[in-house]
């Protein structure tokens, strides 16, 4: 593995049916609405086919740390409700990503793993000594996915508006996305 290589393999446990959660995880447009802790911006670039293999998506995310990424990923597989994979690429990340949901009574059990190159410089220059933080930054999103996840749901099978309106906000974004651009810019 290269300094700059990581390998992540999340899990959450999650009440609700593989199909709705599947759903909601795929739902790359909208991740901003459920997941703004980490995902600041999705642009469609293009739709794929019919399973929406080949669809390409264009991220701006953060985590805890005070730095955003940007890059693309492409959808090579779909096998809804069971998974799909993706790969990254032209940005701050180079990769693979696989999803899979699996149905367990009342819960789903879904896998991230998530094989992944970092080209942003600050990372490649700083993962020999702190690969642990970054590791750290990225459980931190995972965590917060699961939480937004959660709400989501609760959301979702909310009854009446009223009842959806007493399910939390998701978490928002540690810091302010727009300080990070500033920063850059100057």
């Amino acid at each position: 593995m290269s300094s700059s290589e990581y390998h992540f393999v999340d899990r959450w446990r999650v009440e609700g049916d593989v199909r709705e959660v599947a759903s909601l995880v795929e739902d790359g447009e909208g991740l901003p609405r459920w997941w703004p802790s980490v995902y600041l911006d999705v642009r469609v670039l293009e739709p794929g086919d019919e399973r929406e293999v080949g669809r390409v998506l264009q991220f701006h995310a953060k985590g805890w740390l005070p730095y955003t990424l940007r890059w693309k990923f492409r959808v090579v597989e779909k096998d809804h409700p069971r998974r799909f994979a993706l790969e990254a690429f032209d940005g701050d990340f180079e990769g693979t990503g696989v999803w899979t949901f699996e149905q367990d009574g009342p819960h789903v059990d879904v896998t991230f793993d998530w094989r992944v190159r970092s080209n942003k410089s600050i990372i490649r220059a700083l993962t020999p000594l702190l690969r642990p933080l970054f590791r750290f930054n990225h459980n931190w999103c995972m965590r917060r996915g699961e939480e937004s996840v959660r709400l989501e749901l609760a959301r979702r099978r909310a009854a009446t508006p009223e009842e959806a309106a007493r399910v939390p906000a998701p978490p928002g974004p540690t810091f302010p996305h727009n300080l990070t651009t500033r920063r850059r810019a100057a």
